[in-house]
Parts: C-alpha cells; structure tokens; sequence
C-alpha cells in the first residue's frame, strides 16, 4: 500500500498539469464569431464555432473572426471634382466577413486594408463627378461605390453591403455663389408666376367683355354694382349716373359728322 500511495504521490502533478492543460485549452466562440484554427501551422479546412471547442496549446492556434456588420467611418477625403471644384467628403462603409479562413489567409489586416480600399476609391469615383452630381445623386454614387469596393474585398472572404456618403464640406466661396444661384432661380420662378397670373387675368378679361358685349343690359347692371360698390366706401365723391342710351346718342352723332 505504501508503495502504490508514493507511485500515485509521484503521479499526482503529472494529472494536475494535465488537467491544467486541458482546462486551458477549451475556448468559447460566441454566436457571432467564428476560430480559424492552426495546426503545427496549416490550417484547418473548417473553421470552429460556435459552442465549446478545444484548441492544444503549443501545437494549435486559433484565430476569432467576427461576423458582424462593422461600420467603418472614413474619414474626409480631398476631393477636386469633374468642373475643378476642391471640397472634402466623408462617408461610411458597412461590411462584414462571410468568409473567416480568407479574410485571415489572404490579407494580413482585413480592416485596415478594407479602409484604404474604401479611401482610394471614394477618391477616384467622387473626383469623376461634377458637383451638382454630388449633391443630387448621393444614393447613385454610393450604389457605384459599394460594387467597387465590394469587387476589390471580396478576395479577401469581406461582402460590402453599403456606401453611405456621409458629409460634404464645401468652400465658402462655393457657399456663397450657390446662394446667389438659388436667389436668382427664385427672382426668375417669381418672375415667370407673375407674367402667368398676368396672361390668366387678361384672357379672363377678354372673356368677360366679349360675354358683357353680347347683351347691352350686363354692361347697365355691371355699371349700376359699380356705383353700389363706391357708395359703400365713406368719401365725398359725387355720382351723376347717366344712362347708356344718352351716351350712344353722342356716339351715333360724332359717327354722322365724319361723315
């Protein structure tokens, strides 16, 4: 007995640094993540996750790889557009990996490298718009945006999602010169209400006269609601309503006397 006791007395820290081995092997993925797993440097087909797994220490290195959409803030760019106007834009880029074993084996920071990508692209593709194109066709410009720089990540196992343009800084100058423009278009749609309501008004008129013209009565009673609307007003004008027939004498005898 006393034997067996010293034999297990000598096993004894081989089992706890067994144990401490074991228990220091097993890691926890999250849901969201996934571990790209090294053994003795060659990686495994599949990577692990989620749940409980095991990865040995000495012979085996994992590598955890979220799944989550990232937002990525870039940050303002110098952009000189299409017509040579200088302004700084920003914008922001959403992605996430599908694909944990290539966003690990082919790009050595999947991150930093989707930000330069981002960067340099929003610089090329802004720089071939005018500036009007910038400020009106924002979703169109991210649309384009997204595929390239989906195009140049996907290698990397990282699916761009979307492109947002975030703010645009213009010039002062810019500023001022887009507020006049806006002042000018607002002096030239008043103006072309106006000349409208001017065109309205006159065919109006027309139309009233030639209706009046047809019956000699509705020029009488316009002419008597004329005189109803002046006696309301308190003024001191003096009336002396004549009737139409005394005026079409005098229009019947300055005809004869050119003949």
């Amino acid at each position: 007995m006393n034997d067996l006791a010293a034999s297990l007395g000598c096993f004894g820290p081989i089992f706890v640094i067994l144990a401490l081995y074991v228990l220091g092997s097993i890691r926890v993925i999250n849901e969201y993540e996934r571990a790209v797993v090294f053994t003795l440097g060659k990686v495994n087909k599949e990577p692990k996750g989620p749940g409980l797994i095991m990865v040995w220490r000495i012979f085996q290195k994992a590598m955890v790889i979220s799944l989550r959409t990232v937002v990525l803030d870039v940050p303002s760019q110098d952009i000189i557009t299409r017509d040579n106007v200088t302004l700084k834009v920003s914008a922001v880029v959403y992605f996430r990996a599908v694909d944990p074993s290539s966003a690990v084996l082919k790009v050595e920071n999947y991150y930093a490298a989707t930000l330069q990508i981002a960067q340099t692209t929003l610089r090329s593709v802004l720089g071939e718009a005018s500036l009007d194109e910038l400020l009106s066709d924002r979703e169109k410009l991210g649309q384009r945006l997204r595929q390239l720089i989906d195009a140049a990540t996907e290698p990397w196992g990282i699916e761009v999602s979307a492109v947002e343009v975030k703010n645009i800084d213009l010039p002062e100058q810019v500023q001022r010169a887009m507020g006049r423009q806006a002042e000018a278009e607002r002096e030239k749609r008043a103006k072309i209400i106006a000349a409208e309501g001017e065109l309205l008004a006159s065919q109006q008129l027309l139309d009233a006269s030639n209706k009046i013209s047809q019956n000699p009565v509705a020029i009488q009673m316009r002419y008597l609601q004329t005189l109803t609307e002046i006696a309301v007003e308190k003024n001191s004008t003096i009336l002396f309503p004549l009737p139409m027939e005394f005026m079409k004498v005098f229009e019947k005898f300055g005809g004869d006397k050119k003949d």
